[in-house]
């Protein structure tokens, strides 16, 4: 199959996810760095390393064997390399000799110590909210990366951008509804105990949470869970 095919394909796949299943949108990531490892030309590794902007912390995601696993804990035992600089600072990163680039000595060392990966390139993951992660190919050559390599490699970041955000803008709506479910099963709640609309019912609801600093989803499930005297 060309990478033309692929790619399309691919497109295909993502078009076809139900807006509500969340698996099938691990397996669009999954194929995104499978595809990577058949059609970016010299890659041998590849796998997503999603960012926590507030925490600074990081989850690898669909790497395509353990190497590209441990290539990934490297960088966030270290705090440095290829990856993370992507993710956080670099629209694309290359490395064509991991042994001689002189960016992340602790890095390297441990990376040519304990793997066999020698060079890389890595794409920042972003929407227009903010940056994801990035997408990482790894190759057990030097030098094996070139532009063609690269230009390939943005189309599956590309790729695995949207998918992404379309995962979290399905995982933020989900999260929406069961709020909205929430708040109206603990509105119910109140309008029958003490005999009020729902209007009523909401200010209520409103007035606890501003008294007790606490978020209005949180005090409607302390209604709901609460036992009536």
């Amino acid at each position: 199959m060309s990478v033309h095919q692929a790619i399309a394909d691919l497109s295909r796949t993502m078009h076809a996810i139900p807006e509500t299943d969340r698996a099938a949108s691990d397996e669009v990531i999954e194929a995104i760095t499978a595809g990577a490892v058949e059609h970016v030309a010299g890659t041998d590794h590849a796998g997503v390393l999603l960012v926590d902007p507030k925490a600074r912390e990081y989850e690898t995601i669909a790497p395509t064997d353990e190497i590209m696993v441990h290539l990934d804990l490297l960088q966030k035992e270290t705090g440095q390399g290829p990856c993370v600089e992507a993710a956080w600072q670099h629209h694309m990163v290359r490395v064509d000799d991991i042994a001689a680039d002189p960016r992340w000595p602790e890095l390297s060392a441990r990376t040519v110590a304990e793997t066999p990966a020698r060079s890389s390139l890595s794409f920042q993951l972003f929407t227009h909210h903010a940056t994801i992660g990035a997408l990482n190919l790894f190759s057990d050559r030097v030098n094996a990366f070139d532009d063609d390599s690269v230009e390939v490699g943005l189309v599956y970041a590309t790729h695995a951008s949207l998918a992404l955000y379309r995962a979290r803008q399905q995982g933020d709506f989900r999260s929406a509804l069961a709020s909205r479910d929430l708040i109206g099963q603990a509105k119910g709640m109140l309008m029958e105990r003490f005999t009020i609309d729902a209007v009523a019912a909401f200010e209520l609801l409103r007035r606890l949470s501003q008294d007790t600093n606490t978020p209005l989803v949180e005090v409607a499930r302390q209604v709901t869970e609460a036992t009536p005297d």
